[in-house]
């Protein structure tokens, strides 16, 4: 069989072709000289293409990779709160809405680590700074972000400490439910307040804040007069500018050296933050942008500790892809309709019936709106500076006084495509 294999490579069946077979002569006649054959030369550089193509898209795919074990690394999970949290499971809400999702958004003051120049680092203790509980709507066309004061007076549960020692069911300040329990007493005292049952939690320390507003190369804000806040590490002139990370932390936590210095307005100030970073990432491309979204994802999965239901890259993608097409004012900013506590006015109480509407809205994923306050003032059935509805205008169709089917209840607040210099 060997021997009826020929190397050469001839011309084809019943061709005459002189030239090609003194090539194949000249290759044949163990001289080496002459040159290569076509058919040979041809069949070389084919192969050492393919070899090349081979090796970029196994370069390609071990990158991609490992960019993707990178980036799934640095989100870590928090495995005690999932354990607390199913401990309780029969004291939690039902869930109301198949496919619409809460999740529960807590900024960490703790000042250990990298975030003590913040502050002095008192043991490791932490208190939500911010709090947030971002609706997800079922048809993911809306997206309603609720603010919870962190000076709100409320029912805090019996809750555990990191060392399992139960605390005491009391009435407190919101905030410390996060300094007594962590995520799971802060998931489970928002649902005892609101009755929504919160899907995933997610925790965001200062750090990552910082590196996700320089991943997206800053945010601009507009400012009616110049800061110079030493506590917040921030001194900026008037108008508008564009504020990097360390800026922009300094411009959220500010509370004394902006406005009236009421936690309020700083709730606000947050929520039209975030607002202008939501539109910042959708007006330029970033997520369809691969070199640019990196960064951004590398930043925001570093910032993270989250439920182990979205501790994974494929979790927050699964997440976020029904929401790339979410018109930005549709993505509404509000706080929960409060006033000042009647036995404190340095603490805030809730407003009623408005509160418990809004939570009722949430609960069933039935519209909510949201103006700017001043506009809603000038309304009839307008709002005061609290988000306080005042009119019969906005209330529910079994409110006494109430004329006709109950429009869609309307709050103080901003969405993400406002202008804010423009205000």
């Amino acid at each position: 069989m060997d021997a009826d294999v020929s190397e050469s490579a001839g011309p084809p069946d019943g061709s005459d072709d002189s030239a090609a077979g003194q090539r194949a002569s000249q290759a044949g006649d163990g001289s080496g000289a002459g040159p290569e054959p076509l058919a040979g030369h041809r069949h070389h550089w084919l192969r050492w293409t393919a070899l090349g193509v081979s090796l970029v898209v196994l370069v390609a795919a071990g990158g991609g990779w490992w960019l993707y074990r990178k980036l799934d690394g640095n989100i870590r999970t928090d495995t005690s709160a999932a354990a607390e949290l199913k401990a309780y499971e029969r004291e939690r809400p039902a869930t109301v809405v198949r496919d619409a999702e809460n999740i529960l958004l807590i900024g960490s003051d703790s000042r250990a680590g990298d975030n003590r120049e913040y502050g002095r680092d008192d043991g490791g203790s932490q208190r939500s700074d911010t709090t947030i509980l971002l609706h997800l709507a079922a048809d993911r066309k809306s997206v309603t972000a609720m603010s919870l004061p962190r000076d709100l007076m409320v029912q805090i549960p019996v809750c555990h400490t990191a060392d399992g020692k139960a605390t005491k069911k009391q009435f407190a300040q919101f905030n410390w439910a996060f300094e007594f329990g962590g995520t799971a007493c802060t998931v489970r005292t928002v649902e005892k307040l609101t009755g929504v049952r919160i899907d995933h939690q997610m925790v965001v320390d200062f750090n990552g804040f910082k590196d996700m507003v320089d991943a997206v190369d800053g945010v601009e804000v507009c400012l009616k007069k110049p800061v110079d806040d030493p506590d917040a590490h921030l001194k900026l002139p008037a108008g508008r500018q564009k504020l990097d990370g360390e800026q922009a932390l300094g411009y959220v936590r500010a509370r004394k050296s902006i406005g009236n210095g009421s936690d309020t307005e700083r709730m606000d100030r947050q929520q039209q933050f975030l607002g202008a970073l939501v539109n910042k990432v959708q007006s330029n491309g970033v997520l369809l942008n691969p070199t640019r979204l990196y960064p951004v994802l590398d930043a925001a999965t570093k910032a993270l500790t989250t439920d182990p239901g979205l501790d994974t890259l494929k979790d927050l993608y699964e997440l976020v892809r029904g929401l790339r097409e979410v018109p930005t004012d549709k993505v509404q900013f509000l706080t929960v309709p409060r006033q000042p506590y009647a036995a404190d006015p340095n603490r805030d109480e809730l407003v009623q019936p408005d509160a418990d509407r809004l939570f009722k809205q949430l609960r069933e994923d039935a519209p909510v709106a949201v103006v700017p306050a001043d506009r809603l003032k000038n309304n009839k059935g307008g709002a005061d500076d609290n988000g306080k509805n005042n009119g019969k205008d906005n209330a529910p169709a079994d409110t006494p006084g109430a004329a006709g089917p109950s429009p869609t209840p309307t709050y103080s607040g901003n969405n993400a495509a406002a202008d804010l210099c423009k205000q």
